[in-house]
């Protein structure tokens, strides 16, 4: 098979990787990739977001499967382009991205549904929002309805914090204001085919960019998988195939990967977030651990019909994998100009925001954004895979770029 990868990060180096070892595979392409993608596949000059370029490549080229990373261009409607062109894609239509695009929508389907998530309400005006924080009190949560890249939430500790992140957030568009839940987070992912889902495994994800989980919120700085006493498969029937039935009777089924986003609390686990796509770290924490073939598995979603036939359900390895980000200085900041070079680089270690100097494939390699590398240990149990990733750290050498020393270690 022919397949286009979409996206520039480390969740498309650790995709396009595990997708070369399947013997299904005749050729790899990735959009736009990075250094590391470059080393395995053939990177494509087209951006993620630009669909008419998606489109016409993969026209011209044949394509048979075409995998998203990011979520911007399923919002924007990448999988309607390519059902209009005959060419399966491993996500969910425009209509049913609004799972992530709009936190409003979400809450909405989460309610009809029967899922347990925080009391909430969508705001549009700023003194309506205003007078809603103070009947509530703080602590409490905000959160922008659109897009945000994992950073557009705030969780305010006082009332005037909270109206700050309402009246700064509503510049932009809608907010959604809900109480604040407290308690360990856990990261559901499921692969769907618009009536049922099997489990793709379970993360944490470390979001504060400072040891101790301290400082504001990332993309993410760290993961580990699995989750210790987590049982995914129970969760499934709570947080996954409710929404699944709604979306369905709505007329919007869902097909791809559908990221949970729980949190649990004293009086059980409750939904955060639903996500469309695989996240970052989280991916490369979980791909190394699993031992179906990647390319079958996620071609099920796409051909396999009403009650869940033709849907694999994914074998893993025994044990567990910690990754651990390194990103520039100043991230999520303003980085650091210093495109310093990066040597030292391991078999386990995923590219993000690199690049090859002078565009030659034998430039430096060099740190080219924010989160610019993830270093993937695994092991037979946590502590072995944590210890793994923090020894293949130490052999990165690259003096413009930092890292958390806690990941795996007790916080995030």
């Amino acid at each position: 098979m022919r397949v286009l990868v979409v996206g520039a990060g480390g969740r498309e180096h650790a995709l396009a990787k595990k997708l070369a070892q399947s013997p299904a595979l005749t050729e790899l392409f990735v959009a736009p990739g990075n250094a590391g993608t470059a080393e395995i596949a053939t990177n494509v000059p087209i951006e993620a977001m630009d669909l008419d370029g998606l489109l016409a490549f993969v026209r011209a080229e044949r394509i048979d499967l075409v995998i998203p990373g990011p979520e911007g261009p399923l919002v924007a409607g990448l999988t309607d382009r390519m059902a209009a062109a005959g060419v399966r894609c491993v996500g969910p239509t425009a209509a049913a991205a609004q799972l992530e695009g709009s936190k409003a929508f979400t809450k909405a389907v989460a309610d009809e549904a029967g899922i347990p998530t925080a009391r909430w309400e969508r705001f549009d005006d700023a003194a309506a929002a205003h007078a809603f924080i103070r009947s509530r009190g703080a602590p409490i949560v905000i959160k922008a309805d659109g897009l945000a890249g994992g950073k557009g939430v705030v969780v305010a500790r006082t009332t005037d914090e909270a109206i700050a992140a309402a009246t700064l957030a509503l510049q932009d568009g809608p907010v959604v204001v809900e109480e604040c839940l407290t308690g360990p987070e856990v990261s559901l992912f499921a692969l769907c085919n618009g009536t049922d889902a099997v489990l793709l495994g379970t993360a944490r994800d470390h979001k504060r960019v400072g040891d101790g989980d301290t400082g504001p919120n990332t993309g993410g700085m760290g993961a580990v998988a699995p989750v210790p006493g987590f049982d995914g498969m129970a969760a499934l029937d709570v947080f996954v195939r409710p929404a699944l039935r709604v979306m369905a009777g709505r007329g919007t089924p869902f097909r791809g990967i559908l990221f949970a986003g729980l949190m649990l609390t004293s009086g059980g686990p409750r939904l955060i977030e639903y996500n469309v796509r695989f996240g970052d770290p989280e991916c490369q924490a979980l791909l190394p651990l699993l031992a179906t073939d990647l390319l079958t598995l996620l071609l099920s979603a796409c051909e396999s019909g009403e009650g869940g036939r033709g849907l694999l359900t994914p074998a893993w390895l025994p044990g567990a994998s910690c990754a651990i980000v390194m990103a520039a200085r100043g991230y999520p900041g303003v980085l650091d100009p210093d495109a310093s070079a990066i040597t030292g680089l391991g078999d386990h270690v995923y590219h993000g925001a690199t690049r090859r100097q002078d565009g030659r494939q034998d430039g430096r390699l060099v740190a080219a954004g924010g989160r610019v590398l993830t270093v993937v240990g695994t092991g037979p149990d946590a502590a072995a895979a944590r210890m793994q990733a923090y020894a293949s750290v130490a052999q990165v050498v690259w003096p413009g770029g930092f890292y958390r020393s806690d990941i795996g270690g007790g916080h995030g």
